[in-house]
């Protein structure tokens, strides 16, 4: 992310609204209303670096620990400061605010081992270590009998495990740093303990940032991960668990795995959506990933099961509340190639399960198919993700025209909040331009607000969005923080706040 595409924030602050700036980045991060963290890295970083106003710097400084929770965010902000900055010095509020970033696991011994594994699992990203962020920053924690561990954790940063084992009086870190260090030395495969590593990383619930690649061709080693492995981080991996023939048909690791995607209450905690479910279940269908090389033979149980886990999720997903129209592209090309931003998908598969999804989870919801007509889709919340894609292809192909849902709704005089079009990269316009023909419907439905998401997917740049209109939304490409990005926007969070 560069600053060009963060043109609004300078203005805010130039504006004299930065505090409002750090005020939403806190509440964004804080509430999970973003796909990604990296913007609001920069809007902190921005807000740090670029702003004359005392009370912006100070409120951004003070509120860091809360967009940069793990230390990868902490590392991002960092990048971005040092690239806003016209020198390379670090100025003493800047100082201050890292070193206190570090300093706040001094309240309990809960905490202290927190910051253990945060500096152990997170080691560097970005360039930067913790060895090198504590170098500048010089935190100095208080007298050690109060900092429940943090000043060893430090020393252990800055100078290794053998130089601070006289300063860990706790029990706990002491054996916790014992153990990520007992793993980290086993890089040979040949002559290890494998069993006895597996022992060690379930006592201590280590993670597999902890693990050396080395390691990870043992399936004893991926049964311990598995224990307290997040959803998430289970279904990116399950390529490698079975590249080295640990799901195998009927074993014990194939009813954990499938245990897991099968467990509502799992898939709720991860807060996973049914379209990310189902780009795992193409990719480990494919049978090897988008980059590198890495291959396995799929197991068909936990196929079964993601595809399960696909539809299973949809209970998850909450509801909006709004009245929509999706149209959809029947073009041919939207099953021709895939999609720009999640390889193993074609276009209209993923405009299929977009739009079954909010069938599913919406009161108010029309489809309908599009090229240069319309025609209903009888999609129903009973249907499977095939039923869709048959229902799609039998519609009659032509020329694309991104205008025909607001038209439709205008001549048949039916009220929509939200207008969503999928296709490829067909966003050609007809006699009327799509932004044009959102205003008259508008002007006709009294639904001011109602607002237009064109989603091509197989471009990386297209404009149909009015630009000066903030209910109308572009989106180029689509990856897994789609779904996400489209909520916000229909809830209006993206929306600027009227000034105070």
């Amino acid at each position: 992310m560069k600053l060009e595409n963060a043109q609004c924030i300078l203005r805010l602050i130039q504006a004299g609204h930065g505090a409002e700036v750090v005020k939403m980045a806190v509440e964004y991060s804080v509430e999970g209303r973003t796909a990604k963290q990296q913007g609001l890295m920069l809007a902190m970083a921005i807000c740090a670096r670029q702003s004359i106003d005392p009370q912006t710097k100070r409120l951004c400084y003070e509120h860091l620990h809360e967009v940069c929770r793990i230390p990868t965010h902490l590392f991002i902000f960092l990048t971005y400061c040092e690239g806003l900055s016209a020198g390379t010095g670090w100025g003493r509020a800047h100082r201050r605010a890292i070193a206190n970033w570090y300093l706040r696991f001094q309240e309990s011994p809960q905490e202290a081992r927190r910051l253990a594994m945060l500096v152990t699992k997170y080691r560097n990203r970005n360039g930067w270590s913790h060895q090198d962020v504590v170098r500048l920053a010089h935190p100095k924690p208080r007298p050690d009998n109060e900092t429940h561990g943090v000043t060893a954790v430090l020393k252990y940063v800055v100078k290794g495990f053998e130089r601070a084992k006289d300063d860990l009086e706790s029990t706990q870190l002491l054996e916790y740093f014992q153990a990520v260090e007992d793993v980290r030395a086993q890089r040979d495969p040949n002559g290890i303990n494998v069993s006895g590593l597996a022992d060690i990383i379930r006592e201590h619930r280590l993670v597999r940032e902890h693990i050396n690649t080395q390691l990870l061709q043992f399936p004893d080693i991926w049964e311990a991960l598995l224990e307290h492995m997040p959803i998430t981080a289970m279904i990116r991996n399950l390529g490698k668990m079975s590249s080295i023939g640990m799901l195998t048909r009927g074993s014990s690791h194939e009813r954990t795995i499938t245990n897991k995607l099968e467990n509502l209450e799992a898939l709720k905690k991860a807060r996973i959506h049914p379209f990310n479910v189902l780009v795992a279940l193409l990719t480990y269908k494919k049978g090897k990933g988008d980059v590198g090389s890495l291959t396995w033979s799929p197991n068909r149980a936990v196929l079964q099961a993601l595809d399960d886990a696909f539809y299973l999720t949809f209970k998850l997903v909450e509801p909006t509340n709004k009245r929509y129209l999706l149209a959809v592209d029947v073009s041919g090309s939207m099953y021709f190639g895939p999609v720009n931003g999640c390889k193993s998908i074609t276009p209209g598969m993923a405009a299929a399960a977009l739009s079954l999804v909010t069938a599913r989870t919406e009161r108010q919801c029309e489809i309908v198919g599009f090229s240069h007509e319309l025609v209903p889709l009888a999609i129903g919340d009973h249907m499977k993700l095939p039923d869709v894609e048959t229902a799609m292809r039998r519609v009659r192909m032509g020329r694309t025209d991104c205008s025909l849902p607001m038209q439709y709704a205008l001549q048949h005089k039916k009220k929509f909040d939200v207008f969503i079009v999928y296709t490829d990269n067909e966003t050609n316009c007809g006699y009327i331009h799509p932004s044009e023909a959102l205003r008259d419907y508008r002007k006709w439905s009294g639904v001011t607000d109602a607002k237009l998401i064109v989603c091509a997917m197989s471009v990386s740049d297209f404009s149909i969005a009015d630009p000066d209109d903030a209910n109308m939304m572009d989106m180029p490409g689509f990856d897994t923080n789609g779904p996400e990005v489209m909520r916000t926007f229909v809830m209006g969070e993206m929306q600027p706040r009227p000034a105070n």
